[in-house]
């Protein structure tokens, strides 16, 4: 049986960034893209060592400002500004996972990599779920050597693009159970 992804995210604070969404929440940059990240994110996380509950956060405040689907270069940054303002009274994390939290919502939009591997994993979870708007991820822009693997990019494709057509499972992960 593969990999299937456990999304855990305090319900208040899904609450809120439902209540407070401006864009679609069934949109391209809505809760279920914010799903998918954070599967993939979980599943790359397991491999690579990154702080999975960063990772899980991100999927989660990183588009969750959008005022537009399409040019929106500050949204990131207000992202960022929210995970703050939210962070104990709907999530708890330390300030080292804020810090990180924080840096990878602010450039996950910037298309450039960074050694460090929670902010990483974050841009790569992202980045492998653009099968929902018709793009192959292409491992040229992937920073962790998990993410560039031709069949992680393959499954990751293939959830996105099924997940527009009529949101079943995810399909079973390439990569080792731990």
């Amino acid at each position: 049986m593969g990999y299937i992804p456990v999304v855990r995210i305090p319900p208040v604070l899904l609450m809120h960034l439902r209540s407070t969404f401006p864009l679609g929440w069934r949109g391209i940059h809505g809760a279920s893209h914010w799903a998918r990240v954070a599967g993939i994110g979980e599943r790359l996380a397991f491999e690579n060592g990154a702080r999975l509950d960063v990772v899980r956060l991100f999927a989660f405040f990183h588009d969750s400002r959008r005022i537009d689907d399409g040019h929106d270069p500050m949204h990131g940054h207000r992202g960022a500004e929210l995970a703050i303002a939210l962070r104990g009274t709907h999530y708890e994390i330390d300030e080292a996972g804020l810090d990180l939290l924080v840096e990878a919502c602010q450039g996950h939009s910037d298309g450039g990599t960074t050694r460090d591997v929670t902010i990483q994993t974050c841009w790569d979870a992202d980045r492998l779920d653009l099968g929902r708007v018709g793009i192959v991820p292409d491992a040229r822009f992937l920073g962790t050597r998990a993410a560039r693997r031709p069949e992680v990019i393959r499954w990751a494709y293939e959830w996105s693009t099924r997940a527009m057509r009529a949101a079943p499972p995810p399909p079973a992960s390439p990569l080792p159970a731990n």
